[in-house]
């Protein structure tokens, strides 16, 4: 049976609820979102309605030029809102954002998500820090990797992203993976650029050029903890700016 939304009768007993995408003939789940209401719905409904491209919207698309329908399928319900975004937060963590078609992690992933021992162990053994300086604090989560050089680094950090003029009072970029501040860099200059995916919007996007900033060195190593809940889910986190 095709549904396209909830009955109202249905709706006022889901409360929240998370949900899967999912592809009818490799049952690969290619999503996971929370909501309420008929938030379900929303994804494949926009997929006809909007022309924008995204990973998410081609992927629905695809499916319906193969003649079938998203299966739509709710993983937990009768939560809070609370309640949703962690559920919502951890499986992502789980299945892996690599292997999903949205855009962002869940809810503090970078801070409370998916760590290996050695991880938690040094999350949790780092000293708190106190960011003085205006700057932004950009998680490198989705691209980072142990052992990449110095350079690599930079290339993550730098950009491509979705940031807004508040970048222009930042005189810091501060590099974090998993809650942790991996390096720091001045802030020379600003200039738009492309999405690295070439599926996702262009516009608005930002890549910085600097240097290594020397003076907050004290900084490496340290936790971010204090700051978690400013970004939330987006990798730029403003600090002092």
């Amino acid at each position: 049976m095709r549904v396209q939304e909830f009955p109202i009768s249905v709706i006022e007993k889901l409360g929240y609820y998370v949900y899967f995408l999912i592809d009818p003939e490799t049952k690969q789940v290619f999503y996971i979102g929370k909501g309420v209401g008929n938030r379900v719905f929303a994804h494949a409904n926009a997929a006809i309605s909007n022309p924008t491209p995204s990973e998410k919207l081609d992927r629905i698309r695809e499916i319906h030029d193969r003649g079938l329908s998203v299966e739509h399928v709710i993983h937990r319900h009768g939560l809070t809102e609370k309640e949703a975004f962690e559920v919502e937060a951890a499986l992502i963590d789980y299945v892996g954002i690599e292997a999903l078609t949205n855009q962002v992690q869940g809810l503090n992933s970078d801070d409370r998500g998916r760590m290996s021992v050695a991880d938690i162990i040094e999350k949790y053994a780092a000293p708190e820090v106190t960011i003085t300086e205006p700057a932004i604090l950009i998680t490198v989560n989705r691209l980072y990797r142990k052992g990449m050089s110095d350079d690599e680094l930079y290339e993550v950090t730098r950009g491509n992203w979705v940031i807004g003029k508040r970048r222009e009072k930042a005189q810091y970029a501060l590099a974090v993976y998993n809650g942790i501040i991996r390096a720091t860099y001045t802030i020379e200059h600003w200039h738009p650029v492309s999405s690295r995916d070439p599926n996702q919007k262009n516009s608005n996007r930002w890549r910085f050029d600097g240097s290594i900033a020397h003076e907050l060195q004290h900084y490496i190593g340290g936790s971010t903890v204090r700051y978690a809940a400013l970004g939330a889910q987006n990798p730029i986190r403003y600090i002092n700016c």
